[in-house]
């Protein structure tokens, strides 16, 4: 497929530049910015559907777990630890 984009002279003078800069031709900078910035997307796409079925959970049970309790839990982790995982519980409100 091809497509055909329209640049700007100062931006296509910018990218000629920065592709340079990298040992590309503009053509592969360009190639990999777009995927770069598709790849993105897509990430945060899932991030954001985990966290809106995680939000949607939260929402129907009621159960979470306390930020103290899943700071201790990372905390032990990043030092090494095995500790085991907090339980999600109803909170207090």
């Amino acid at each position: 497929m091809t497509t055909t984009i329209r640049l700007e002279d100062d931006l296509k003078a910018r990218v000629a530049a920065a592709a340079e800069r990298a040992g590309q031709s503009t053509h592969a900078f360009i190639l990999e910015a777009i995927a770069r910035t598709v790849e993105q997307v897509e990430i945060d796409d899932e991030f954001h559907r985990v966290a809106d079925a995680r939000w949607a959970k939260v929402l129907r049970t009621g159960k979470t777990v306390p930020w103290t309790d899943a700071k201790s839990y990372l905390e032990s982790r990043a030092r090494g630890g095995t500790s085991r995982p907090p339980t999600a519980r109803k909170l207090a409100r």
